[in-house]
């Protein structure tokens, strides 16, 4: 077997649901924590996918989560301080958080679009959302967030 082979496998446990698209900002409502911070969860079994915009000069305080994250800037800049090492971040670039690590983001002249991985699903957001916890019952059809 290839290494292509071995990639594309058809291979699972019996437990993969159907899918489904999801058009972020048509689909998701938004969710804002902070002025300025605007963020759209897209939410699966085991992942999220959280496209987050900065608008300038907003501030995301440092925190830690028990989630690990990955952020990857798509759009624009920030200053991201992970652990107390602080870079600017611009497109392609990503930063690796694992859970517990103070992280935290700040814009200053320039907007930023980003996204965050989260696994599990970041507990936090889901809760602001009133999605289910795990072991819940889901509601039918895509994950979506209340409306605005």
């Amino acid at each position: 077997m290839t290494d292509a082979d071995s990639y594309f496998a058809m291979e699972h446990d019996g437990t993969a649901g159907g899918g489904f698209y999801v058009e972020v900002d048509k689909d998701v409502a938004a969710v804002e924590f902070v002025d300025g911070l605007v963020f759209r969860p897209v939410v699966g079994d085991k992942l999220m996918a959280n496209f987050v915009r900065f608008r300038p000069n907003t501030v995301a305080p440092v925190h830690t989560h028990d989630e690990e994250q990955i952020t990857v800037v798509i759009e624009g800049e920030f200053e991201f301080d992970l652990a107390g090492d602080v870079r600017i971040i611009r497109p392609g670039m990503a930063a690796v958080v694992p859970p517990g690590v103070p992280h935290g983001a700040r814009t200053y002249d320039s907007s930023c679009f980003e996204i965050d991985i989260f696994h599990p699903p970041r507990r936090a957001l889901l809760e602001l959302a009133g999605r289910p916890r795990e072991g819940a019952a889901e509601p039918e059809g895509p994950p979506t967030l209340p409306p605005d």
